[in-house]
């Protein structure tokens, strides 16, 4: 299968590779459709499965879909909406029968996307860069919003997570934000990053709380944040060791729920 993304999209395949080496190894998170299209594109998984991301994105699949469930048994008709989509499968994790779902990212990605995934009845796929406001023309604007940012805000700069967070809020009445967010000391050394290192990619705004988000944008009420380690010390002795060294656990990615 012809695979041509760009820098940051490429970066897509490391969940991909991480849950279908889960799964297939120790299966913390069920993603078998991960597997298939780690088979079907001929990628060697291991080159992406280094320790820490594996950890990593192990835990905010778990609390991801956890806060996505919680919202949508909240609001169980709503509109969900995942920003930077790649190539996860979460509609199939997390569906309760209901609700419409929309998958968002570059043209390179839905085109890659298309490939490996069915046209659905509630799920669609839109082209398009999440930080300019097309995006939203064809979303039902006549129901709660379930947004979700996974792996995404830490490659925009300061000015872009506020001119997304500001066409949402414009865009969608009432809605639920769920988004990974990266410590400001992580954000600044992406030539360190286990596997984010060996890619073009390069992040770029951190935040210490998720206070700041309501900060750039005062529609946005922080409601919970969680540490990965909150998953990562259940599974493994480094886990256990970073989460009590307060100065490494509060470096460590966050997954952060806030209501507009």
């Amino acid at each position: 299968m012809d695979l041509k993304l760009g820098d940051v999209q490429e970066t897509a395949l490391i969940p991909l590779a991480v849950r279908a080496m889960e799964t297939e190894n120790r299966a913390r998170i069920q993603d078998e459709k991960a597997v298939e299209i780690i088979n079907a594109l001929g990628i060697d998984a291991a080159q992406y499965d280094k320790f820490f991301s594996h950890e990593g994105v192990v835990a905010r699949t778990i609390l991801l879909d956890r806060s996505v469930r919680s919202a949508i048994k909240k609001y169980p008709d709503a509109v969900c909406i995942n920003l930077g989509c790649g190539l996860d499968n979460r509609f199939s994790r997390v569906d309760n029968g209901k609700v419409i779902w929309y998958d968002i990212d570059l043209p390179d990605s839905i085109m890659v996307r298309k490939k490996v995934y069915e046209e659905r009845e509630r799920v669609h796929m839109v082209a398009g860069s999440v930080l300019e406001e097309q995006w939203t023309a064809d979303i039902p604007k006549d129901k709660k919003v379930i947004i979700i940012a996974e792996g995404l805000l830490m490659y925009f700069s300061k000015e872009q997570v506020t001119e997304l967070l500001r066409i949402i809020t414009t865009a969608f009445g009432e809605g639920v934000f769920i988004a990974e967010l990266m410590h400001p000391m992580m954000a600044a050394n992406s030539k360190h990053h286990d596997t984010i290192k060996d890619t073009n990619a390069v992040f770029g705004w951190g935040t210490r709380s998720g206070h700041e988000l309501e900060e750039i944008c005062p529609k946005l009420k922080l409601k919970q944040e969680e540490s990965l380690n909150v998953i990562m010390k259940k599974y493994s002795i480094r886990g256990r060791l970073f989460n009590l060294l307060p100065g490494i656990r509060n470096m460590n990615d966050r997954i952060a729920v806030f209501t507009f």
